[in-house]
């Protein structure tokens, strides 16, 4: 079934299925969170997106949606420092969960179960258990790094690239190219283009995080570790 949907070109029509666009609503508004630049709060999402489905769906369809650029907001980092998020618009919220509910079933169980970062039934205490494991096992050496600024580098082409290894659907991979370079509203009201990363706050960046660092997984993989 994942691979007919990976080839079929009309994955957009499964985004745009009503039932998908109500259900990804439910899900932005139970995850709450801030309002974007439109000042659109998770409370309104539902009726808006009852009372706008139909053009709603026709500029998803006719790829004339344009998503606003992102709010940017710094929150405070245990070291001191400010981590920088950027907020999308409700909406864009919305159409970036109804999205992510038909591409992330495709993309996930491409990736190791070793894997445990922002995917579905994997979490910290997931990969505790497997750290457990792995020294029952006799493995008794750990290396802790950090991406810095992993978000914020991603490359817009390689990530394209790299999610056509799953996903055909060009109307699929054009708006999630338009999220990416969206541009980012900052603190001081000025729009800045954003020529790489996706932003922290994105319902879809995790995903799009992890497709592109399961380029570095395998890459570790076939060097034996």
């Amino acid at each position: 079934m994942t691979e007919m949907y990976r080839k079929s070109p009309n994955l957009m029509e499964q985004v745009v299925d009503r039932r998908n666009l109500e259900t990804a609503a439910k899900a932005v508004k139970r995850n709450k969170g801030a309002a974007g630049i439109d000042g659109m709060t998770v409370f309104d999402i539902e009726e808006h997106i009852q009372a706008c489905y139909q053009p709603l769906r026709k500029k998803l369809l006719d790829g004339t949606y344009k998503p606003q650029p992102v709010k940017r907001v710094e929150i405070p980092k245990p070291n001191g420092e400010k981590r920088k998020l950027g907020i999308p618009c409700v909406r864009d919220r919305v159409v970036q969960q109804a999205i992510r509910q038909v591409i992330e079933p495709i993309i996930d169980p491409h990736f190791y179960d070793n894997s445990h970062g922002f995917r579905p039934g994997k979490s910290t205490h997931s990969a505790l258990k497997q750290c457990a494991q792995y020294y029952k096992e006799g493995y008794r050496v750990v290396v802790d790094c950090d991406l810095k600024q992993c978000f914020d580098t991603l490359n817009h082409d390689k990530l394209i690239y790299y999610l056509e290894q799953y996903i055909q659907d060009k109307m699929i991979l054009k708006i999630i190219r338009k999220f990416l370079r969206a541009g980012v509203i900052d603190l001081t009201s000025e729009f800045i283009a954003s020529e790489t990363g996706a932003p922290q706050g994105g319902v879809l960046s995790p995903l799009l995080s992890n497709v592109y660092l399961h380029e570095l997984d395998k890459e570790l993989v076939n060097r034996g570790h």
